[in-house]
């Protein structure tokens, strides 16, 4: 099967994007594809599963019979990828699934770096790293040998989380607009599993285009969704709209802490695109956000002066100390908080 579907080098090279200090990102899990061998690499553990399945589902469609064999890379034992890999009586293709290589010990690493260099025929071994120092030699074998390497990073950024949604609705043929897929991401955080599955809900469950209104209704109850409303109202000076709103969600049982951390997510996002505010739009997209966040943040600093803003700010940073134990009452360290923000507000 490797035969039948050689590895790519041009193509993953030229899909792969340079990061920040240098490394390469990778071709997307969309792009995974049988290879002698496949690199999956960062930490991203639903990326990286779905580089796996993708990379098994097209050896099947190309052969039926392949056999997919999972090894732990922590209880490797000399020998076992030579096993593995060897030629069966029926001559079947074969998948063999390396999991766990950051975790190696010297037997693995030492066998895949000698099997890069003579890979097996119709044999696809595919070495998932989640990240870390160690199998770094194995790594940087695999890149002298060209070896397709996925990309499974973290997505970290608001922007990439927008862009991940996005992506995900498209794949089910549904679209969400900028509003809707900004409430998605407040509502459900940074954890990606629940961001693919709430937007499978909504998909599920929805006609249309997805707006606000369909992910407050299905999401509107999260944690991150509370936390983000007050903050919303606070921001905006509606002082009223915004304690009623903590006041509820304490009283469901929302702690006091993501309520700050929401509130000076806000704040800060106010300060970053107001410190590059009239430096144009290139320097707005350095900032690593996605445009409607820029776009709501410059409006949203019409109401505010920089000296209101350093006020807000004191006051979070002295609420997020007393909601983490300097002081006696977390509900009221919060809800002083949320006032002095609304009340800085340049009206």
């Amino acid at each position: 099967m490797a035969a039948r579907t050689p590895a790519r080098s041009s193509r993953s090279g030229g899909s792969a994007r340079g990061r920040a200090g240098g490394a390469p990102a990778g071709i997307p899990w969309t792009q995974a594809e049988p290879a002698p061998v496949v690199l999956v690499s960062g930490a991203e553990q639903l990326l990286a599963e779905r580089a796996c399945d993708r990379i098994v589902e097209l050896a099947r469609a190309n052969d039926p019979d392949v056999e997919v064999t999972r090894v732990d890379a922590a209880t490797y034992a000399t020998g076992d990828l030579t096993v593995l890999t060897s030629p069966s009586l029926f001559a079947e293709a074969k998948v063999v699934l390396v999991e766990g290589v950051e975790r190696a010990g010297d037997a693995l690493l030492l066998d895949a770096e000698a099997y890069l260099a003579a890979p097996v025929p119709d044999v696809v071994v595919v070495l998932r790293h989640a990240g870390g120092q160690r199998g770094k030699r194995l790594l940087d074998a695999a890149k002298r040998e060209q070896v397709p390497t996925v990309g499974c990073e973290p997505v970290r950024s608001d922007a990439d989380k927008s862009a991940f949604v996005s992506e995900e609705l498209r794949r089910a043929g549904r679209r969400a607009d900028a509003r809707g897929v900004r409430a998605l991401v407040d509502a459900v955080g940074s954890d990606l599993r629940e961001l693919a599955a709430a937007c499978a809900q909504l998909v599920a469950d929805t006609s249309g285009l997805i707006g606000e209104e369909a992910v407050q209704q299905y999401h509107g109850g999260r944690v991150e969704a509370t936390g983000f409303q007050v903050a919303d109202a606070a921001v905006a000076g509606d002082a009223g709209r915004a304690v009623a709103l903590l006041r509820h969600a304490l009283a469901t049982g929302l702690d006091p802490v993501p309520v700050v951390a929401a509130v000076a997510a806000r704040l800060r996002t106010l300060a970053k695109v107001g410190a590059v505010r009239g430096r144009g739009a290139a320097a707005a997209r350095e900032l690593g956000m996605a445009p409607w966040q820029v776009d709501r943040a410059t409006q949203d600093l019409r109401r505010w002066t920089p000296e209101g803003l350093a006020v807000a700010i004191a006051a979070v940073a002295q609420a997020d100390a007393e909601v983490k134990g300097e002081g006696r009452d977390p509900r009221f360290a919060v809800e002083r908080a949320v006032l002095r923000v609304a009340a800085a507000v340049d009206r």
